[in-house]
């Protein structure tokens, strides 16, 4: 028994060094040459700090609405809602959105409502929505705000990000910092 329990405690000291200390500084070391160095993408506005890389909700009229949040677009645990496309809580949870949105957007069909509006992700922390979902909703944004629905129209094309690498992906808009620039348009 002996002849196994040193070496079994040997190497449980070697991992809890190596994976507790050695291991924990090579991963924080890398994280400093990172952008943001480990603490992610911040950006301040308005006396508050975001997280340019975490879904946030606006519900306000005013602003581009972010895709919805299974979590409640809490950063501290991440998950999707695990229903099918034909589970009906799904389902009545999307007509809900579905009409919520065309309550608050008249004149737009159902049709043109893009999905990333209506569902939410799979981590139910997207920061991005589609260009589609920002254009369906610069009319309602227009309005609220008493802005031309071309400068909507011009914060979204420059607000647009392409896909990654110009290859992976599709085009996309991340709507905090649209929202933010939206709040510096002088009027």
């Amino acid at each position: 028994m002996k002849s196994n329990l040193i070496p079994a405690l040997r190497l449980t000291l070697v991992c809890l060094v190596f994976f507790c200390g050695v291991y924990t500084l090579a991963v924080y070391g890398v994280a400093q040459l990172a952008p943001g160095k480990g603490e992610g993408f911040t950006v301040s506005a308005n006396g508050k700090t975001h997280h340019i890389n975490v879904g946030q909700t606006f519900k306000s009229d005013g602003y581009f609405w972010s895709r919805p949040s299974a979590v409640g677009y809490d950063a501290a645990g991440s998950g999707g809602s695990n229903h099918g496309p034909t589970n009906p809580d799904h389902l009545a949870e999307v007509q809900s959105r579905i009409d919520s949105f065309l309550v608050k957007n008249p004149g737009i069909d159902t049709s043109e409502i893009p999905a990333d509006l209506v569902t939410a992700s799979g981590s139910g922390l997207d920061p991005h929505i589609s260009v589609q979902a920002a254009r369906v909703q610069a009319k309602r944004i227009a309005a609220v705000r008493n802005i031309s629905e071309d400068d909507v129209a011009q914060l979204i094309a420059k607000h647009t990000e392409a896909p990654l690498l110009e290859l992976f992906g599709t085009e996309r808009i991340n709507v905090l910092k649209l929202n933010l620039a939206l709040d510096n348009i002088k009027k």
